[in-house]
């Protein structure tokens, strides 16, 4: 399965931005999702995850307070709001079929990750 993220940009500090993630020909009742980012020359990190079952959500410390996750069943559609953003959040987002959070990692085996979308905050 292919997800599509998008609405990245380039922002100041402070600033925010809302991220969306999309699958075409796929439902994403039911799954958990989880955004993702990778910053240059840094390994991907999960940022933030949803539930698709009771809707119950999680956040890394460093995006806990700025960020919310949610999601639309009816558009299909997760969302990340991303508020106060900070240049530490520099980086290509992405969203991914989410298995579990084990000791503060989002964990996640899936394998198409796809362009995902860049996020510049930079003044």
């Amino acid at each position: 399965v292919q997800l599509q993220a998008s609405g990245g940009g380039l922002v100041q500090p402070g600033g925010s931005l809302r991220l969306s993630c999309t699958a075409p020909g796929f439902t994403l009742d039911y799954w958990a999702i989880g955004w993702f980012r990778q910053a240059p020359g840094k390994e991907r990190e999960g940022v933030s995850s949803i539930s698709g079952t009771d809707g119950s959500t999680y956040y890394a410390d460093s995006v806990k307070g700025r960020f919310a996750i949610s999601r639309d069943n009816a558009k299909n559609t997760v969302y990340l709001q991303m508020n106060n953003l900070k240049p530490e959040d520099t980086g290509v987002y992405y969203c991914a079929t989410v298995d579990g959070v084990v000791g503060g990692k989002i964990l996640t085996d899936f394998d198409s990750w796809g362009q995902g979308t860049l996020v510049t905050v930079s003044s």
